[in-house]
């Protein structure tokens, strides 16, 4: 239980920071956050306590599993980040040619 509390201050730290700082890369940085802590949920979701590896052996017939579903969410998950992040990273580099800072306030007060 300690770990999806933990999990869920990291998205709140994630949030805090999306919300509060004014610097794009310090947003881009806690939008990363909150998906790590996200994809951290997902695999702690589909976790069992003394389980063994989703594939059916003779050995393990009766055992326990890990649920597999969620570790490919994960995948396809870090796959779609890395993407959002990309396309915010772009957006800030051109955002800095343009404007020459990265604060938000002095780009909405340039107006250009």
């Amino acid at each position: 239980m300690i770990l999806y509390l933990m999990c869920f201050a990291l998205f709140l730290v994630g949030l805090y920071g999306l919300l509060t700082k004014r610097d794009l890369i310090k947003i881009i940085l806690s939008s990363a956050i909150m998906g790590y802590s996200t994809n951290l949920f997902l695999v702690l979701f589909g976790y069992r306590r003394d389980a063994t590896y989703a594939i059916l052996t003779p050995n393990n017939s009766g055992q326990a599993m890990v649920d597999p579903l969620p570790q490919a969410l994960v995948l396809t998950s870090i796959v779609i980040e890395l993407g959002i992040t990309a396309l915010l990273v772009a957006l800030a580099i051109r955002l800095y040619q343009k404007y020459g800072t990265f604060d938000i306030t002095k780009m909405r007060s340039l107006k250009g």
